[in-house]
């Protein structure tokens, strides 16, 4: 098995020195640059599986490099660590923006140094059999570039991003147990295992929505209604789910529920998917102190189903994106996700040949509604 070639980008050779120490039992070929200039002219010569990148640099910096290195398709999927003793989000902001997956904070922990690069690595490799597999299946893509070509673009950046966040975490704290296993109390182990939950609950709850609009673009593709049943929507269990939601968020005071309860012509998973994406949403994107309002009347032959909240808001021109798999103003709020839960629910409502319609004031308020047709008996 080859080596595997990291190449160390720092203005002070010491800086190299120390990281050369710090790795000097792992299985890597180190490399040093000492400015981007270097960097940029040796990458080919390198041919780095990994770069730890130093963020205060004369010259060209740290942030200027990541982002020309990630502006050439052929290094796009190499990780870059970069090594900063800046820690404002606004900082952490610029590298993510410049293309960043990972940090490590100056002074340099070793355990940590180890852990990060490891599980960098770890999901380099993984993109890289997923990207043997892809060419192998070439022609089964067509399917999906005829059926789900939105999918591309901003669902392949902000993806990536959502992906490698809660997988760090993973593998970087799977990492320090392997690393110091040993000398660690069983305070700090459980705690170091409650961080990897927490990361496997974000990936988990990617996932489930990613199936989740796979499966409704299939259905679409095919014409087929197969979600459709009969659920009873039942006001006390609706109520008391979203309470317990907004209880793990500290804002069960926050929701105002007015429900009548109906039968609806959609499965209870669907219905249930509405709900929480829509009231996700709208926690999400208020305040806390603020209310969200939530009400089901039942109007003829439909049942009108709204979620009002005095948050964030979106202008005219962000309502006619929502399906483009982006997340508004993400540099201003950093909040987690790809922007697919209201393409759900929207897609999900059509399946039920029921409306969706969003009204907003930017900067004020957002009301989502949403009408579903109930089954009389």
């Amino acid at each position: 098995m080859s080596q595997i070639s990291i190449l160390i980008i720092d203005d002070e050779p010491d800086n190299f020195d120390v990281i050369e120490t710090l790795l000097s039992e792992q299985n890597y070929q180190l490399h040093y640059a000492a400015s981007g200039k270097d960097a940029l002219a040796t990458l080919d010569t390198f041919n780095p599986d990994l770069i730890l990148l130093d963020v205060m640099m004369p010259g060209i910096d740290g942030i200027e490099v990541c982002r020309r290195i990630k502006a050439m398709s052929k290094w796009q999927a190499v990780p870059i660590i970069m090594v900063t003793a800046l820690n404002s989000k606004y900082d952490l902001a610029n590298c993510l923006n410049a293309g960043a997956d990972d940090f490590i904070s100056k002074p340099v922990n070793s355990i940590e140094m180890r852990a990060r690069i490891h599980s960098m690595l770890r999901i380099k490799q993984q993109y890289d059999n997923i990207q043997s597999l892809s060419r192998i299946q070439e022609n089964t893509i067509n399917f999906l570039e005829n059926n789900l070509s939105e999918l591309r673009g901003n669902l392949a950046s902000s993806l990536s991003h959502e992906l490698n966040t809660p997988l760090n975490g993973i593998l970087g704290t799977i990492g320090l147990l392997d690393d110091d296993l040993e000398n660690m109390e069983l305070d700090e182990i459980r705690e170091i295992l409650g961080w990897a939950d927490k990361s496997a609950r974000r990936l988990e709850k990617l996932t489930k929505k990613f199936l989740i609009y796979l499966e409704l673009e299939l259905l679409a593709s095919k014409q087929e209604n197969d979600a459709i049943s009969c659920t009873k929507f039942s006001a006390s269990a609706i109520e008391a789910t979203l309470i317990s939601y907004a209880e793990s968020l500290n804002r069960s005071n926050d929701l105002v529920m007015t429900f009548e309860e109906a039968e609806i012509a959609l499965s209870e998973r669907y219905l249930s998917t509405i709900i929480s994406e829509l009231v996700d949403n709208a926690l999400k994107f208020s305040l806390p102190g603020t209310l969200i309002k939530i009400s089901g009347k039942v109007v003829g032959d439909v049942l009108n189903l709204s979620v009002h909240d005095s948050g964030r808001g979106m202008t005219e021109e962000q309502i006619a994106k929502i399906g483009e798999f982006m997340q508004f103003e993400r540099k201003t709020y950093e909040q987690q996700g790809i922007g697919i839960g209201l393409k759900i629910v929207k897609k999900i409502v059509e399946l039920a040949a029921g409306e969706f319609s969003i009204s907003s004031v930017y900067q004020q308020e957002t009301m989502v509604n949403i009408t579903l047709p109930i089954i009389h008996n």
